[in-house]
This record gives C-alpha cells, sequence and structure tokens, in this order.
C-alpha cells in the first residue's frame, strides 16, 4: 500500500467533526438545505465587520509595492509591531514585535510550537474534552498526546494536570473559550497552573489555543497564561472574532521573558518556513494590521446562545452554561453518545458526539447558525430524547 500505514490508522479514526459534515451532506442533497439542521462545524457564519472591507478596498486601491513578494518568514514587522500591541491590550504582557511569529491561522501557529518544542516521544498535555485535530498535530512532531480531563463543570482540576506532569513534558496546551464546552479559565486558575508547571515541570512550555478569546459572555474575562508563567505562549487566529476562518491569517506570541525565548522564537520561525508555510499571507497580514478594535456582531452569538440553552433545557437536556465560543455541549441523555447522535439524524439534526473530543456521554453543538435554524430543530431534539427514553 502506498499510503502511509499511520496515516490510514489516523484517518480510520479522524475527526467526528468531519463525519458529520459528510452525513449532512448526504442529507442536504436527499432533503434540501432548508430541511436538514446543521450544528456539526464550528464554521462562523457572520460577515467580517465594514471595517475589514474598508481595509481590503483601501489596500487594492493602494497597491502597494512588493505586497505580493516574499517577506521575512516572522511576518511583516509592522504587523508584528501591531500584534504585539494587540497582545499587550488584551494580556498585560508585551511580546514585543520581535517576539510575535505571524502565522497560517491557530494550527499554524500550534504546529511551529511543537516543531519547534518536541522531542520524540516529547509529551504534550491536552485537557479533555479537547478539539480533536490537536492529536495529530503533535503526531506530526513526534511528541505524545497525554489526556487529563477537567472537572464536572469542565473547569482545570490542577491535582489531575499535576499527576500528569513527567520529565517528557513539554507543552500543555490550554483551550479557553474552550472547544467544545465554550469554558473560559479564570486568571486565578491559570495562576495556578503556571506555578504548578514552574515547580513541576520547568522544561515545558504552556500554550494558550484561543482564537475564541473575545466571544464571551455575561462580562467574563478570560485570564490569560502570559500573566500565569513566563514560560508561556499564544496561538491564536482571527478566524471566529473578525468571521476571517477561511483566509488563514494568525499569529504566535512568546512571553518577553520565556528562559528559552531566542531559542524558541528562532526554531519557530525556521519551522514557519519548512513545515511548508514559508509565511503567513501576505495580503492578510496587511489587512489586520490595519484593523482597529473591532470584531463581528457578537451580541448575535449571545441571543443564539440564550435561545438554545433555554429551548434544551426546556426539553429536559442537562448543559452546562457556555461562558465563550458558540459551542453547547449538553449532556446526551442516554450513555451512548454516538447512539443519541445517530438518533437525531432521524431528525434531520446534525451534532457531533462528545466521544469525538475524548469525552464520551455528551454531544457539542454550534451555533454559528441562524436563530431561526435553531427554532425549527429544537422540536426535533425534544421528540428524539422521548424516543430514546420512552
Amino acid at each position: 500500500m502506498a499510503v502511509s500505514r499511520r496515516v490510514q490508522e489516523f484517518m480510520s479514526a479522524a475527526s467526528w467533526i468531519r463525519r458529520m459534515f459528510e452525513q449532512g451532506a448526504e442529507l442536504k442533497r436527499k432533503y434540501g438545505s432548508e430541511a436538514v439542521f446543521d450544528f456539526s462545524l464550528g464554521n462562523p457564519d457572520l460577515e467580517p465587520p465594514e471595517a475589514f472591507f474598508r481595509a481590503l478596498e483601501a489596500l487594492v486601491v493602494e497597491r502597494p509595492a512588493g505586497a505580493h513578494r516574499y517577506m521575512q518568514n516572522a511576518g511583516y514587522p509592522e504587523t508584528r509591531a501591531r500584534i504585539a500591541a494587540k497582545v499587550l491590550a488584551e494580556h498585560g504582557v508585551d511580546p514585543g514585535a520581535s517576539g510575535v511569529v505571524m502565522t497560517v491561522g491557530a494550527a499554524g501557529a500550534l504546529n511551529v510550537c511543537f516543531k519547534a518544542l518536541l522531542d520524540p516521544g516529547s509529551e504534550v498535555i491536552v485537557l479533555d474534552p479537547y478539539f480533536p485535530e490537536y492529536r495529530f498535530y503533535v503526531d506530526n512532531h513526534g511528541g505524545a498526546l497525554v489526556q487529563v480531563p477537567t472537572g464536572e463543570d469542565f473547569d482545570l482540576d490542577l491535582d489531575a494536570v499535576e499527576r500528569a506532569l513527567t520529565p517528557r513534558t513539554r507543552a500543555i496546551v490550554v483551550n479557553s473559550p474552550n472547544n467544545p464546552t465554550g469554558r473560559v479559565y479564570s486568571q486565578d486558575r491559570l495562576d495556578a497552573l503556571g506555578a504548578l508547571v514552574d515547580a513541576k515541570a520547568p522544561e515545558a512550555t504552556i500554550i494558550t489555543d484561543e482564537p475564541y478569546r473575545r466571544i464571551v459572555y455575561d462580562g467574563v474575562v478570560p485570564g490569560s497564561v502570559l500573566r500565569g508563567t513566563a514560560r508561556s505562549a499564544v496561538a491564536t487566529s482571527f478566524s471566529k472574532d473578525l468571521g476571517l476562518a477561511g483566509e488563514r491569517i494568525g499569529f504566535l506570541a512568546v512571553h518577553p521573558e520565556h528562559p528559552d525565548r531566542e531559542a524558541f522564537l528562532g526554531a519557530a520561525v525556521f519551522a514557519n518556513r519548512t513545515l511548508g508555510f514559508v509565511n503567513a499571507p501576505a495580503l492578510m497580514q496587511r489587512v489586520v494590521a490595519r484593523m482597529e478594535d473591532v470584531t463581528v456582531d457578537l451580541e448575535r452569538y449571545a441571543r443564539r446562545r440564550s435561545l438554545f440553552l433555554e429551548g434544551l433545557r426546556a426539553a429536559g437536556y442537562e448543559c452546562v452554561t457556555p461562558e465563550g465560543a458558540f459551542y453547547l455541549f449538553p449532556r446526551s441523555p442516554i450513555p451512548d453518545d454516538v447512539a443519541f447522535v445517530q438518533e437525531l439524524l432521524n431528525e434531520r439534526i446534525l451534532a457531533v458526539p462528545g466521544s469525538g473530543f475524548a469525552r464520551p456521554g455528551f454531544f457539542r453543538l454550534s451555533y454559528a447558525v441562524p436563530g431561526e435554524t435553531i427554532e425549527r430543530a429544537l422540536p426535533g431534539f425534544a421528540r428524539a430524547r422521548e424516543r430514546l427514553l420512552a
């Protein structure tokens, strides 16, 4: 067989998100898109803010010389300076322009980090439930993924993290606001995590994956790993808060006092090139450098969250209130979350089983969909639950 056996294994166990997407495509072909309720993908449906289009149009008119050539592998200096200022404003820590590497989305930033930090067999701790692609990113660079459960309310379990730390731990990935739960980790919890890692795993770096950082509700303020420990870095993108998922623009920012800062950044820039990214998209680097403090209309996500939560709870479902992102992670009404998600297909509802995020017994719903889609789907959720519990 010409195809790698390992890749075949990964494909056979591949993301449930994509499997449900494919099943949804078949249902839409059969019944039409309007008759299918697809909550499977975290694909932001809100258009970018007007400021994005103004910046894009201005660049097209200006036609700056050399705008489409190679640049430094870390990105344009002026863009990196703007991003450093953004990090300072949000985290209270200034990485400086030299501490920023522009990347191909948050996924590119994470892969660059892992390539820079991992030796064969190095361990990367992830907190479950977690975004399933982490497993593949870690494997890309010879690492071993170590799953550590969060608590009943999906908050950090510091005792569980401590038990998982070993001399081989090189990275801990923190995703806040979290996909799939919407949990946001407080500054107190991240400070405690930073102190724990400093004391017990001095070779490890905490990496926060935070493309949903600005999508929060009820006045919640996300904590910052940069404030919790110098052995930290931010990997993020503009995919969700600006609605630019298809543009693949993100960045890595390393703490200014990281003890291995220069080596880490040098390796990250080298990895950005040798992994084939070369550099982040040139046009998008210039656009995001011109963006002020704007986002998509976050109030629309807040209204959808309330609509979905209230409707599911009225139908008898249990669900922790998400503090951020645009997902719900309700408990399945039966222990077999995969069987439940299959039952939802009879109502032409697409969800993702919690097993796909290493947390069986739950299921994920994305509310990056029109509110009317949620309203029309709610009776189907009630019917599916009633059938299974009858």
